[in-house]
């Protein structure tokens, strides 16, 4: 048997994407880690998005079905798990805080080294080591399947700078600020404040990433002012807007 891991080898684990440039929607045999070593990636699947910058990983179980999406030139790292390996971390996709270990081990095992099978499968047990110590992060934006609440979302997501209450969206669509709270609650985990949170990061993080200012960006996704944005935007994705900004250019 050939001494050194096909896995490590193979060109498909790193890609480099465009600016808004999408993969096919697919699935892999095996549990993969996928991190932005540059830019910004979207993984989308029937149930929701997940938005990962570059100190961020997105983690995504066997034979799930999803697809990418790049925002910015991004320089899209994939490491496969082994089943044994990939049951560390959670059956379902997810988005996790990387390391500075976890990062650079993860660069390693997709440089065009060539590494014996145990040496990669060390360097695998380092990243899952580092990264099952820093738990799941709060950048998934579910997707909704009720026609009232897919309605509510889609107003939202049209006018994020024009912050509107549930009851008035409630309005808009037919259906009681109490049902909209409940649907919500059934079928994102979320209340419709933690949900539209969400979804003003994962737009903020596209808008920075097109070079907006973080002021016109807090503007533009709702924010009453600036500094609101930067404490909710630090505590949700690690570092503050401005450092983001300046990382993308690193």
């Amino acid at each position: 048997m050939d001494e050194f891991s096909h896995e490590s080898l193979s060109p498909e684990l790193i890609h480099l994407l465009g600016h808004d440039e999408r993969t096919p929607a697919h699935t892999h045999d095996l549990g993969h880690l996928v991190y932005p070593a540059t830019g910004v990636l979207s993984l989308v699947t029937s149930a929701g998005s997940w938005i990962a910058p570059s100190n961020r990983v997105v983690w995504v179980p066997a034979d799930f079905e999803h697809q990418h999406r790049a925002h910015g030139t991004t320089d899209m790292r994939v490491v496969f798990l082994p089943e044994q390996m990939a049951a560390a971390l959670v059956d379902r996709p997810a988005v996790l805080a990387t390391t500075p270990l976890a990062a650079e081990a993860m660069l390693a095992l997709t440089s065009p080294r060539r590494r014996t099978k145990p040496s990669t499968d060390r360097l695998r047990l380092v990243i899952i080591d580092e990264l099952t110590g820093t738990g799941e992060q709060p950048l998934h934006l579910p997707e909704p399947q009720d026609d009232r609440l897919l309605a509510v979302t889609k107003l939202v997501e049209e006018d994020l700078a024009n912050p509107v209450s549930l009851a008035e969206l409630g309005h808009r669509v037919g259906a009681s600020e109490r049902t909209l709270t409940r649907l919500f609650q059934q079928e994102t985990g979320m209340t419709f404040r933690q949900w539209r949170a969400e979804l003003r990061i994962h737009r903020a993080l596209l808008l920075l990433t097109d070079g907006w200012s973080v002021y016109d960006t807090a503007a533009e996704c709702g924010w009453a002012n600036p500094s609101s944005f930067i404490t909710v935007f630090t505590a949700l994705v690690g570092m503050s807007p401005g450092r983001y900004r300046q990382s993308l250019h690193g």
